[in-house]
Order: C-alpha cells, then sequence, then structure tokens
C-alpha cells in the first residue's frame, strides 16, 4: 500500500505519476476512487493538439481493473483527426505494465451560438429553475469513511443540497477539490469535471452500503459547454432492473446552470460474494 504523504492526490516524478493515499476509494483500502484516474486521464486528453474550435464533447472511461495506489503512467494518443470531430484514446498503466483504465473521447467542433440555434435548441440548458441550490448553501456530507485518508472528503469537498450518503434514492451534491489533482498544478475546469462526475452511484445509492457493492466498471461524460469555476454538482438517481445490472444517471452542473450529464453501468453483488 502507498504511504506517501501528499497534499495531491497525483505526484508527478520523471513522466510519471505516484498516486498518494489520497486517491483511495471505499472498497479497497489499496484501489483508488474513479474520480481520480479519471481525471489524471482528463488531463493527458485534453493537452493533445486540436484544431482551433474543436470541444471535449464525450468521454468514456472504463476501468478494467482496480486502480491501485502507487506508481502510474499514462498514454494518449489523437486515433483519428479532423477539423470537425476528432477522436482520442488513451490509457493508464500500472508501473509494470498493465492496463488499468482506458478511454475515449471525442472533440467536436463548438456550435455557432446564434439566435436562431438557441431558438432550434428550446432555449439556455440552464435556465432558472433548472438549477439545483448552489453549494454555499449545501450541509456537509454524512460519509463515514472507512479507510483514512480517503478520495472523499479528503480529497474532495462534498456538499449535499438533496439527500445524503447513507439515505437511499435520488441525490444532489456539490463537489470540488480540496487539494491539487497533479501537484504543483492548478486543476482545470475539465479535470474538475471528471473528478465529480464518478460520484452519482455513491450519492443516490439503491442499496445498503453495508451489505452490497455497487460498482462501476465504466463511465461516461457528456460535456455540452465547458464548465466554469471549482464546484460541480450532480443531480443523480440509481435504478436496478430485477434480473439486470444497476445504472446510475448524472445531470452535471456548474454554479451557471447545466452542463452535461454523466452515466455509470454498475456491477452490482453482496458483499463478500
Amino acid at each position: 500500500m502507498c504511504r506517501v504523504s501528499a497534499k495531491a492526490v497525483f505526484l508527478a516524478a520523471d513522466g510519471r505519476f505516484v498516486a498518494t493515499e489520497l486517491a483511495r476509494g471505499p472498497w479497497d483500502p489499496a484501489a483508488q476512487h474513479g474520480g481520480a484516474p479519471a481525471g489524471l486521464l482528463m488531463r493527458a486528453l485534453e493537452q493533445l493538439p486540436a484544431t482551433e474550435g474543436l470541444q471535449l464533447s464525450r468521454v468514456t472511461y472504463e476501468f478494467l481493473r482496480p486502480v491501485p495506489l502507487g506508481e502510474l503512467f499514462v498514454r494518449v494518443e489523437v486515433a483519428r483527426r479532423g477539423r470537425r470531430v476528432q477522436l482520442l484514446e488513451g490509457s493508464l498503466m500500472t508501473g509494470d505494465g498493465v492496463e488499468v483504465v482506458r478511454a475515449r473521447a471525442l472533440q467536436v467542433r463548438a456550435a455557432d451560438a446564434g439566435a436562431a440555434l438557441r431558438s432550434a435548441a428550446g432555449g439556455d440548458a440552464g435556465a432558472p429553475g433548472a438549477m439545483p441550490p448552489g453549494p454555499e448553501q449545501g450541509r456537509p456530507n454524512d460519509v463515514q469513511p472507512p479507510f483514512a485518508p480517503m478520495f472523499a472528503p479528503d480529497a474532495v469537498e462534498v456538499r449535499f443540497v438533496a439527500g445524503a450518503f447513507h439515505a437511499a434514492g435520488p441525490a444532489t451534491a456539490w463537489f470540488r477539490l480540496r487539494v491539487p489533482l497533479v501537484a504543483g498544478e492548478q486543476p482545470t475546469a475539465l479535470q474538475r469535471l471528471a473528478v465529480a462526475g464518478d460520484f452519482g452511484n455513491g450519492i443516490s445509492q439503491a442499496l445498503s452500503w453495508d451489505e452490497y457493492m455497487f460498482i462501476n466498471p465504466d463511465l461516461t461524460l457528456y460535456i455540452g459547454r465547458p464548465p466554469a469555476g471549482e464546484w460541480i454538482a450532480l443531480q443523480s438517481r440509481t435504478r436496478i432492473a430485477a434480473g439486470g445490472i444497476g445504472l446510475a444517471e448524472s445531470v452535471l452542473y456548474d454554479e451557471r446552470g447545466q452542463l452535461g450529464h454523466a452515466t455509470q453501468a454498475l456491477l452490482v453483488a453482496p458483499r463478500g460474494s
């Protein structure tokens, strides 16, 4: 287990990264929360060259194996170049070369936001009435961490405006990083979005944390516009079909309004199975 004491989720070293204990997730003391590698891969994807006017519109992460604490490296590339649409691919690898997370992303040319387009789109997706209460109206989360330190609440601050970690059903919460994602760097808005986007299943649990696991082997972020500010909100709901699988769906907000959606498929199983 990584014993690095640090004030960042990742430390950069010689082209690689070291995941500190602040990356730890809720299921395994030796494995990361999905938001940590999602943010690190987002950092690499947004640094790839792109034609002017292209914006990240969709990022899908596949969590192939538990992501360990400790040494990791990132590999990203432009898989298909284009003036209007560009496909990106990336992988997160352990220090000995085992792929643990795979990402595919689309960059799409931003639309001309003229009056006719706004009318055709039905108005502003973040119009008054669509917004949840702001983070200043939120209450501290009621999470009881099974391990310490942990990604939430130690690296990520969570403020609930509806629901709670230990209450079943839909919930809405605001998230922001308490520490840098990578030591010595200011996280970008997209990195903050990726970090927060993986919390949907955790805040809108449909089953007891004590009796069941509901781990997401994937995460897809749809990004309608670039986020702004340090706070990201998720308005989340989890559904588990009888004889099927779970699905967590979240509407994403910043303090300007609605900006996208996140979806997670869930592996649901009794603990210890």
